[in-house]
Formats: structure tokens, sequence, C-alpha cells
């Protein structure tokens, strides 16, 4: 098969571990930096050209689409997916968990498990929407934040306020959540292909910080999910569209709560903690679904 490979970065670890998983296993593969693709849109004969020359076909994409050219990358994704190229995740299911509120929403709509979340756009909303996830302390994050950045843990009711206030006056677009004291500044990261999670880890924040992701100075390690917990993250997977994800759960009182579905989830942190070889499932889950090319087109 020829795959293309979407990365702005050839050399990073998740780009060149399914590189090499791809061309272990007889493929041709290619990486290619979304934002130097440029498009044409025609009834006719859609194409991509890269470099001043019109891109060959592709059998396959592996997306790999970093937050910050999110909207650039989902539209040249779409025109490969216009010219019939099977992609791993499609656009619109990507669309969709970027935006961290839709996200939400979606799960909530299917009766997935999530921290109580509340959402405004005028300081006068303040004090109820702190009302609403039950008070002080409570985590606000920027919808536009990723890997930890933009999320504020507020401990006290005044602090709230301020930091709200403050987002508000930039025009920013922030949600407030419960802060799930029980997780002891910890949550799960569950690797979703298709409709199985085939490898999980636990990633625990470093003393004095609440936010466990890898980025912010976090450790992993391997855990066993129970059944519940699996059960939670293939239906979240499943309500954003994705054939790939990482599923963040937080353990609570009340059973797994999810956090956020990365539609793009790293390979390093996983394939470290727990020893499996992700890369080369994830292109054999591409060898068994490449020729279901749908004949109609996903809608975001």
């Amino acid at each position: 098969m020829k795959i293309a490979i979407l990365s702005r970065n050839a050399s990073l670890y998740s780009t060149r571990r399914l590189r090499e998983a791809a061309e272990a296993r007889g493929h041709e593969v290619r990486v290619i930096d979304a934002l130097k693709c440029y498009m044409n849109i025609n009834d006719n004969k859609p194409s991509i050209h890269y470099h001043g020359k019109e891109l060959e076909q592709f059998d396959a994409i592996i997306p790999r689409i970093g937050a910050s050219v999110t909207f650039y990358g989902s539209a040249v994704l779409r025109q490969f997916e216009m010219m019939n190229c099977y992609s791993l995740n499609h656009s619109a299911a990507i669309s969709r968990s970027r935006d961290k509120l839709r996200s939400l929403q979606l799960l909530s709509g299917q009766g997935v498990g999530m921290p109580v979340t509340g959402f405004a756009c005028k300081p006068d909303d303040v004090p109820d929407l702190i009302d609403m996830v039950g008070g002080a302390p409570l985590v606000i994050k920027l919808l536009e934040g990723t890997q930890g950045i933009g999320v504020v843990l507020a401990e006290t009711r005044k602090a709230a306020e301020s930091v709200l206030e403050a987002f508000m006056g930039l025009k920013a677009n922030i949600m407030v959540q419960e802060f799930i004291e029980e997780a002891g500044g910890a949550d799960i990261r569950c690797f979703v292909l298709g409709d199985k999670v085939i490898a999980a880890m636990k990633r625990q924040a470093k003393e004095g910080e609440f936010r466990s992701n890898l980025h912010r100075g976090g450790a992993a390690e391997l855990i066993r999910i129970t059944p519940e917990e699996r059960k939670t993250a293939i239906a979240s997977a499943k309500a954003m569209g994705l054939s790939v994800a990482g599923v963040d759960l937080l353990r609570s009182k009340r059973g797994p709560l999810v956090m956020e579905v990365n539609s793009s989830p790293g390979l390093q942190g996983i394939e470290v903690a727990t020893g499996k070889d992700v890369a080369d499932m994830m292109i054999d889950y591409i060898e068994k679904h490449s020729h279901k090319k749908s004949k109609t087109r996903e809608r975001g």
C-alpha cells in the first residue's frame, strides 16, 4: 500500500514509529506537511499540490494534525478523502473532538460520564456558573488549550471569580468544570483502536501539580482498567466517530468520568508505559479496513 502520514515533523516519535511500522510491513510511506499542501477543488478531478507538484494517489492516510493547525489540516484531509483516500480518522470526527465544548455535548447526549461542566459568556453569569459545578475548588479551561496549557485550578470562590472575569474580559472562550478531588492528580489514558482499548496507562501529576499531562512533568505507568472504564472509553471514541482516540478518564466516586477525547494521541508515553507496539497495531488496522471506503461523505 501507499500510505501518507500527515505530520509537520517527520522526526517526532509518533510519526517516526508509524513510518517504521508501515515500512516493516512492506508499505511505501511518505510524510507530508499539511501546511505545505495546497488544493485544486473542482467537480472533475480534485487534487493536492505539494512543493509545486501534484501529489500522487495514496491508498491510506494517517492524520497527525496538531491543534494549532486544525482548520487547515482538516481541509487538507478532506481533500484526500474527496480523492477516495482512506483516512484512519475522518476529518469531521477530528473537528468534533477538537472543539472541547462540542465534544462534551456529544458525550452528554450519549450518556457518557463526565465532570459537571458550565459554559457562559457574561461576567454577570459567573456566580451561578460557579454554583452550577459545585463551587470551589473548580477547574477553568480555555477551549483552545492543549497539553494542560490554559487549565487553571481555582481553589477559592474569590479566585474563581477573578480568573473567570479576567478571561471573559479578554473575550476568551472558557468552560468551568467541577474538581474531582478523589482522582488525586491522576488520570487514565485509554488508547482506543476501532472498537477496542488496546493499551492503557495511568498518568500521575508531579507533586504540587494537578495536571497529569506528560508535557507538564507527569509520570506514566501501566494500569489495568475496569470493564466500566473500557466501555466508557470505547463509547467516547464512537460518539466522536473516531477510529483512533486517546480517551482521558478520571476515577471518581460515581465511576469513570471523561475529561477529553484526543484524535491524535501520542505514541511515546503509551508504548513506553505498556511495552505494546501500538504503531504496528495501527498499521494492521489500516490493512484490514482501508478497503472499506465509504461512498458517502460523513458530515460534521
